[in-house]
């Protein structure tokens, strides 16, 4: 009764999507789309963008991709200031790295500058001279100072110790002085 296949061929199957409507993403979600600087490209100037770059290539200047990831693949060769949300190194590097989640340098990675990074990753093989500091947020004046000042002496539940004066210990007027050791005048 309710049956919308009922004039349907029973023997022909329904269709199927394509494989390319399959693979499509939703409308109005964005491509996760990858720009990629071959191995015979070079490119001289600033890099920057709204996708994850991946550098096969030759790059000199500045490259900022702070909310993007940025590869250097073995074959790559980059020259440059390098801001990125993570930056891998497999290949490459000449330059200051800044990292805003975190920075790899792989096995086959070479980097020659300094690491700015919350997260930092190392692995055995590869090649680094530099510097890396691992805690961006505070630089170096906003470091606190310690405290000159003598800490007040406290109780064991916390409140400040009450101190006197010590009285210094004093003769009648007009009296010889006791040695204090015990011994006789």
């Amino acid at each position: 009764m309710f049956d919308k296949r009922k004039d349907a061929d029973p023997l022909t199957p329904a269709p199927r999507p394509s494989p390319q409507a399959a693979a499509a993403p939703p409308p109005g979600r964005p491509t996760s789309a990858k720009a990629t600087i071959g191995p015979t490209i070079v490119v001289n100037g600033h890099i920057s963008g709204d996708e994850d770059v991946v550098i096969s290539g030759k790059c000199e200047g500045t490259i900022n991709l702070p909310k993007h990831t940025l590869t250097i693949q073995p074959t790559g060769h980059v020259r440059a200031d390098v801001t990125a949300n993570v930056v891998q190194i497999e290949g490459q590097v000449e330059g200051d790295v800044d990292g805003v989640d975190k920075v790899v340098l792989t096995d086959t990675g070479r980097m020659e500058g300094n690491i700015k990074a919350p997260r930092v990753i190392v692995n055995d093989g590869a090649k680094f001279k530099g510097s890396i500091d691992m805690d961006p947020g505070i630089t170096d004046t906003a470091k606190p100072q310690p405290s000159t000042q003598a800490k007040p002496k406290l109780t064991g539940d916390g409140r400040p110790a009450q101190t006197r004066e010590p009285t210094p210990i004093s003769a009648p007027a007009g009296s010889p002085r006791k040695s204090q050791t015990g011994g006789s005048p």
